[in-house]
């Protein structure tokens, strides 16, 4: 099951209106209804600040969204922590606090996660990292992949 970043939520919002690609978004309906694609409650409050019809869209439908629990706030901090990150002292062009989140729910609940964020190679400082280059750190090890390539892997076809 994919876990949403609010970047490829907005990604596909904005790139694939419901008005040309209806079929798309009948199938994201099914598997939010299955509980096949959920957001990190971080996530989806994103979206809402970022594209409201988007997040009413998503609310209609009913998309799960994973609270933050002590043990994702705390693999969040072991992933700050190895990023080099200290107190609030993010790099403007890496991840966030709640990038951080949003991977920890991601690896909490056992979910591939699935942004849009690029990053062709690592940076030269950890706190630099966006979401994928974070997700490929050895210490970190989890799935993480761009929206179309989730579209290809699940084998989805739209007519």
């Amino acid at each position: 099951m994919p876990d949403f970043d609010a970047s490829s939520m907005i990604y596909a919002w904005d790139n694939y209106p419901e008005r040309q690609f209806p079929g798309l978004w009948e199938w994201i309906e099914v598997r939010i209804q299955a509980k096949d694609i959920c957001m990190s409650i971080v996530a989806f409050d994103e979206v809402k600040l970022k594209a409201l019809d988007c997040a009413n869209w998503l609310t209609q439908r009913g998309i799960e969204q994973h609270d933050i629990t002590n043990d994702i706030v705390q693999d969040a901090n072991r992933i700050k922590s190895l990023l080099g990150i200290v107190g609030d002292n993010y790099h403007p062009k890496g991840v966030d606090e709640n990038d951080l989140l949003i991977i920890a729910t991601a690896r909490a609940n056992g979910m591939q996660l699935i942004s849009e964020e690029h990053q062709p190679l690592p940076p030269n400082e950890l706190r630099r990292c966006k979401i994928p280059t974070v997700c490929q750190l050895t210490s970190v090890a989890h799935p993480c992949t761009h929206f179309i390539e989730y579209i290809k892997t699940v084998g989805a076809v739209f007519r």
